[in-house]
């Protein structure tokens, strides 16, 4: 048993908390909705049901990442453990740099697959602006872009999700709690 004690690692405040695992929440919710709603037959009203309510959670999603942007830009991340590696520093500042860019990446790809089409997005019924018209080669493009950014940050947050685990199973080093609901 280790007799050395560390400093804990420092914690983000709640606003940071609760954006963080607001945001987990939804885009959970976009990547499951996305991967169950392009199996389902065209021309379908459960099709048009799961796209509405994939567009509708994206564009909520959307605020919380702006918002979660806006925080990011006024404060700082707290330190990481100073008993921290290097690579890992690295490797965590590279992999949440690459969360941000997916983010943004796929929000305005996905609205801008919407915005040339004939299916305008609507926020919970709501029409919001439609910015293009439809072109089905511009269409597929972008929702190329739209997939393949999903695939790839699904990945990042497979990343994520098993760095964060290592750091409260096998290293206890306090940065799990960092980002916690629990107890501050």
């Amino acid at each position: 048993m280790n007799q050395s004690r560390e400093v804990p690692a420092a914690r983000y405040p709640k606003a940071a908390v609760v954006l963080h695992w607001t945001l987990a929440l939804l885009i959970l919710a976009l990547l499951a909705s996305g991967w169950y709603m392009v199996d389902i037959p065209r021309n379908t009203d459960a099709r048009a049901f799961w796209f509405n309510l994939h567009k509708s959670i994206g564009v909520l999603t959307a605020f919380f990442i702006v918002a979660l942007i806006v925080w990011r830009a006024r404060h700082a991340s707290p330190p990481l453990p100073s008993a921290m590696p290097r690579w890992e520093r690295a490797a965590a500042h590279l992999n949440h740099t690459l969360f941000y860019l997916s983010m943004v990446l796929i929000t305005v790809a996905g609205y801008l697959t919407s915005s040339f089409s004939k299916y305008a997005v609507k926020f919970f019924g709501i029409e919001l602006p439609h910015w293009g018209w439809d072109d089905a080669a511009l269409r597929g493009n972008l929702a190329d872009v739209h997939r393949v950014s999903a695939y790839i940050f699904a990945l990042l947050i497979v990343v994520h999700v098993a760095a964060a685990v290592k750091h409260l199973v096998v290293d206890k080093d306090g940065v799990f709690e960092r980002m916690s609901l629990g107890e501050r």
